[in-house]
């Protein structure tokens, strides 16, 4: 295991998965987008969750013996569509990761009740580190557009934070209301 894959395994859920976790239904699916070391994966599967797990490389996963897992390998950035059209999940995670061209598919992907938990590097990220490039951050008020007419926001920021390293940060918690 090279030092990078050791750090990735290390690292705790996000203190803001973990804080709305609780608000997706104990029989909701999950749905865990780019899930790297799968950190959040294995939080839901604990949690007793059903997870579906996306990303390009699963060998971070390959420890997981679990019938509610569901991996599905895809390089989201290269696929000509995406590979979840039409899934409805319970709840939609989201952290470290941006790719514009699938930010309304992961929207659609949110079930009636359910929730989309969004977190990741926001523009002023620059004076802290990687990543820079404009490209990998969020606009202000970005989340925000993002569910506008679609989901009810339930929190809501755009802030620096000092932990696990000083960053630029926008997340959001988005609730599609019962239909």
């Amino acid at each position: 295991m090279s030092r990078i894959d050791a750090l990735h395994r290390s690292l705790a859920p996000s203190s803001w998965v973990k804080r709305f976790a609780s608000k997706i239904l104990l029989t909701g699916s999950v749905l865990d987008v780019a899930c790297g070391a799968g950190r959040h994966t294995r939080l839901f599967l604990e949690q007793g969750h059903s997870v579906t797990a996306v990303d390009r490389d699963l060998s971070a996963l390959a420890d997981i013996r679990n019938e509610r897992l569901t991996r599905i390998e895809s390089d989201l950035e290269t696929e000509p569509s995406w590979p979840l059209f039409g899934e409805r999940f319970s709840g939609v995670i989201v952290t470290n990761y941006l790719h514009r061209p699938r930010l309304k598919d992961l929207v659609e992907n949110v079930e009636s009740s359910g929730y989309l938990i969004y977190e990741t590097f926001a523009q002023g990220n620059q004076r802290f580190g990687k990543p820079t490039n404009p490209k990998y951050l969020l606009r202000s008020g970005e989340l925000l557009e993002l569910v506008r007419g679609a989901l009810t926001v339930v929190s809501y920021e755009d802030i620096v934070v000092t932990k696990p390293k000083p960053a630029k940060i926008q997340r959001i918690c988005a609730l599609r209301e019962r239909i």
